[in-house]
């Protein structure tokens, strides 16, 4: 947990605030964002807080890169997507509004209009729905 404990992403990793969960190991946790940009856009969070990337220590980093990887993978094999797209903002100028390391993983279909503007699921039926979709395989 961070030690302002004012983070909500270290509240939702330490299980103060629900999130709908797609993967969680050691180091990191994935789940759905709650405003996606397109549905199954999944945020990829270090455990260890740190506010930028170059905050976070290589291991993390790696641990963080390589679960980006197997989610951008999931949309592919479990989502009609053609592709995703990864994206990663540090700092307030470059519009991360989480002050804690993260990656967004947004699926992405030929001919759909490129655009960030978040948008919503129609009801939590359809956030589980999805998160069973993409959730780790048992």
């Amino acid at each position: 947990m961070s030690d302002t404990g004012k983070c909500v992403f270290c509240k939702i990793i330490a299980g103060v605030i629900p999130a709908a969960k797609v993967y969680e190991d050691g180091q990191t946790l994935a789940f759905l964002d709650i405003a996606p940009f397109e549905k199954g856009h999944v945020l990829v969070v270090p455990k260890r807080h740190a506010p930028m990337l170059t905050d976070l220590p290589e291991e993390d980093a790696q641990a963080a890169m390589r679960v980006t990887r197997e989610i951008g993978a999931r949309l592919l094999a479990r989502l009609p997507c053609d592709g995703f797209n990864v994206l990663q903002n540090n700092g307030v100028c470059a519009s991360q509004t989480v002050p804690h390391v993260h990656f967004h993983v947004i699926p992405r279909r030929n001919g759909q209009p490129f655009h960030w503007t978040p948008g919503q699921y129609a009801s939590p039926e359809e956030v589980g729905a999805m998160q069973a979709k993409l959730r780790t395989d048992p």
